[in-house]
């Protein structure tokens, strides 16, 4: 690899904190073939909170995901980053059954929930997205007033018993959301009416409403602008310290400054994985040196 200055910083793209890293103490290592698939750098991790082992995505007699195997840690963010098409969203729709809702798609292999194996048969996909919350590419905020957005599924899941309970959860996830001082003399508005940024935040809110466990993040910042952009990487850094995080991100300035883990995907494989600081500072394989310094994608 060249300078790992100019790995990140080809078109003009510089990483958190490039300038104060040590070039010379980054041990360069024999790159890992572009032909070899096999998952190179550290996928598992001690005391997972969710575990996929050798997992196919198929849809119809189109092999999408290709046994692919990794851990996702407690209270970290996992970037998944790689071209479009690659399957990282395929990936991530895995982990909480979001394929389910689509008739030609076929999975194979194992994903726990800590014990849980998310997809036997007698697993009730309803409290399973609400303990593997979602949030999409673009805001997508109910109909209804900022309170009821957030409100819904707490009532719907039975876990406030009381008004004033619920009144609690609303403003807690709210809060959590960074959102708050900005809507609370409005709770009544309609969800709607609300800026990008905020709309996402509100979907943020509304996901941590219903107690996840981890959160899913599908390009949540291609829709917003830098500011709104910053805001919600701001959040992401602090709901970490109460959830896990899965985020994929076609910004890899992004997956730079908020994950902890990042794993490359490219046409269906998950060619590396490890810290983030690792991964884009010295890759071990020559596919994901190719992504991350502009040869492609």
């Amino acid at each position: 690899m060249q300078s790992m200055t100019a790995a990140l910083e080809v078109g003009d793209v510089s990483f958190l904190g490039a300038e104060s890293i040590d070039t010379e103490s980054v041990k360069q290592e024999e790159k890992v073939d572009r032909d070899n698939r096999t998952t190179t750098g550290k996928q598992f991790v001690d005391n997972p909170r969710m575990t996929c082992r050798d997992v196919n995505v198929y849809y119809d007699d189109n092999h999408a995901i290709n046994n692919v195997s990794i851990d996702v840690g407690r209270n970290e963010v996992l970037a998944m980053i790689g071209p479009s098409g690659c399957g990282k969203s395929t990936f991530l729709r895995c982990l909480n059954r979001m394929n389910d809702t689509v008739s030609s798609c076929r999975i194979t292999g194992d994903i726990y929930l800590d014990s849980l194996d998310i997809y036997d048969k007698s697993v009730d996909v309803v409290p399973l997205r609400a303990q593997v919350g979602m949030v999409f590419q673009k805001p997508n905020p109910f109909p209804k007033s900022i309170y009821d957005n957030v409100a819904y599924g707490p009532r719907i899941h039975g876990l406030a018993s009381t008004s004033a309970e619920l009144d609690d959860v609303v403003e807690s996830s709210l809060k959590k959301a960074g959102l708050w001082k900005e809507v609370c003399d409005r709770l009544d508005q309609s969800g709607t009416g609300l800026s990008g940024g905020q709309q996402q935040r509100l979907c943020i809110a509304r996901t941590i409403a219903v107690r996840p466990e981890v959160i899913l993040m599908d390009e949540p910042c291609s829709a917003l602008d830098p500011i709104a952009t910053a805001t919600v990487e701001a959040l992401i850094a602090e709901l970490r310290e109460q959830y896990t995080i899965v985020i994929v991100t076609h910004n890899m300035q992004q997956a730079a400054r908020v994950s902890q883990r990042t794993a490359y995907f490219h046409l269906g494989d998950l060619i590396e994985v490890g810290s983030t600081d690792r991964v884009f500072t010295n890759p071990r394989h020559r596919l994901t040196e190719d992504y991350i310094t502009g040869r492609f994608g």
